[in-house]
């Protein structure tokens, strides 16, 4: 006799049921009957003793500057089976300007770490970590099958054996008539194109002369000494007949003839360097991403250079009154105050290119180029037309320590209207910087220097004075700033800058 059975569930259970609802759903689910339901043969208890299996939330590696493309797991800050709240830190990840703090979006529990601490190399979208919710299993955790597997830690560059040239396929192949076979006992040369073509025309062989190129090279004139001995009788042609051989040279019995190897062998770490090999050295995120910059500004960006000196003498003199009023600022708070100024005097020179045409910007945003052990950051001072000079150097004393700390925020290095790079304190007179797009103009910065210049005294006699000069160099982008208006910039900048009441 047949039985009719009535379940009487809402609407959650029943598409669980069927196999349409996920695991999560079905935990949050509230007074679900504990009926041992499951998936083909496992079985569960809705509501049992052992804690209910989810869907891990995953932890991706985050974008957390524009210009990253990868990132390094500097540290984790949660240990696996840790509660975790949303906000709390969870790992330390250093991008290609700083090292950020990664935090969590949800509340749960850490319950497994993907990627540990030190790998580097870290794509965008890939799995660290896992996480599931307060009261789920996350001791036994798995990883979705629809990630791949976690990149291997690299903290050490991987020892690099000595190169060897690669061996070329072992298919034997037909010679060409044209082209001489090496035979044993026979020196090898490295012919020019010049020299093959005329001992292939005149049935030569390069073993019956004397390379005289360097490192070896069978040149033109080798060859065509070759040709005046062959018609003087004193040679004959060397014409050998094609045979099958294997394209693998035997072994040669003597060392090459020119003494500088062709590819050099690494070092090896521990061992003192023998003559030729070479040291690799790690390049950090920042160091590659500097490096590509750097080749797309030179490369994409016309770069234009203007040079002016400026006379630093009224800025000194102020400065040290500044100082005996305890008020601690340095020449570069002045520099950095005078381009403010002159930038908000000449807006179209604070602008940027954006691909397609300029774009002048509403707020003067400079910066300031900061030497860190990891490479050059540039931080920035938002508004500085709107800041003094004690307020600008608070700033820049402030950024310059999180630069170096790799403590940086992504909105304190991200944007910026106009760079200052600054190498006077390194004894450098001048120099022109690279151009950090999408800005449009950088300004370089030497030393002051004392130089005796000829004036006039009040009474129209000429004296020798001494001035205190810097040299500044602006290289600007002539697609937006062309040669006059950047001319029209060094010679307002330098006014401003000889004039400290200007910047008052």
């Amino acid at each position: 006799m047949a039985a009719s059975w009535r379940l009487r569930c809402d609407l959650p259970l029943l598409r669980y049921l069927l196999g349409f609802g996920s695991r999560r759903s079905l935990g949050r689910a509230q007074g679900a009957a504990a009926w041992p339901v499951g998936r083909g043969a496992s079985w569960r208890w809705f509501h049992g003793a052992q804690p209910l299996q989810a869907d891990p939330i995953k932890i991706l590696m985050p974008s957390l500057s524009p210009t990253m493309e990868q990132g390094n797991i500097v540290k984790w800050l949660k240990k696996e089976g840790e509660a975790v709240s949303a906000g709390d830190s969870l790992c330390e990840i250093e991008t290609d300007k700083a090292v950020v703090t990664l935090d969590a979006n949800d509340d749960g529990i850490l319950a497994k770490i993907v990627v540990e601490e030190g790998a580097k190399n870290i794509k965008l979208g890939s799995l660290i970590g896992l996480m599931v919710e307060e009261g789920e299993d996350w001791k036994h955790v798995e990883i979705p099958k629809d990630v791949g597997a976690p990149p291997p830690v690299s903290k050490l560059p991987p020892v690099s054996k000595p190169a060897v040239p690669p061996q070329p396929s072992p298919q034997p192949q037909i010679s060409s008539p044209a082209r001489k076979e090496h035979t044993e006992g026979t020196p090898r040369f490295r012919l020019s194109p010049a020299a093959r073509n005329i001992l292939e025309k005149h049935s030569l062989d390069a073993s019956q002369g004397t390379a005289t190129g360097p490192r070896g090279i069978f040149t033109k004139e080798d060859a065509l000494k070759l040709v005046e001995l062959k018609q003087m009788g004193k040679i004959t042609e060397s014409r050998p007949a094609p045979t099958l051989s294997a394209s693998v040279p035997p072994p040669a019995t003597g060392g090459p003839s020119y003494p500088r190897p062709m590819i050099p062998p690494v070092s090896i770490p521990g061992q003192p360097n023998a003559t030729g090999t070479f040291t690799e050295i790690p390049a950090s995120n920042i160091r590659r991403v500097i490096a590509k910059r750097l080749t797309e500004s030179k490369s994409t960006v016309p770069h234009a250079y203007a040079t002016a000196d400026c006379d630093l003498g009224a800025v000194l003199k102020v400065r040290q009154d500044l100082v005996k009023d305890d008020v601690k600022v340095s020449v570069n708070d002045f520099i950095i105050r005078a381009a403010a100024v002159t930038l908000k005097q000449m807006p179209g020179v604070n602008v940027s290119w954006d691909g397609e045409g300029p774009k002048q910007l509403p707020s003067v945003d400079i910066s300031v180029a900061v030497a860190t052990d990891k490479g050059l950051i540039t931080p920035i001072i938002k508004d500085a037309a709107a800041k003094g000079v004690q307020e600008i150097a608070d700033s820049v004393k402030v950024l310059s320590k999180k630069a170096r700390d790799g403590k940086l925020l992504p909105e304190e290095y991200q944007g910026g209207s106009f760079s200052i790079s600054n190498l006077g304190m390194f004894g450098i007179d001048e120099f022109a910087a690279v151009i950090n797009p999408p800005q449009a103009c950088i300004l370089a910065v030497g030393r002051f220097r004392p130089v005796l210049k000829l004036t006039e005294d009040e009474e129209g006699n000429p004296q020798l004075r001494q001035h205190q000069l810097i040299t500044v160099t602006m290289s600007s982008d002539s697609r937006v700033v062309d040669d006059e208006l950047a001319t029209r910039f060094l010679e307002s900048f330098k006014a401003n800058l000889e004039n400290p009441m200007r910047l008052a």
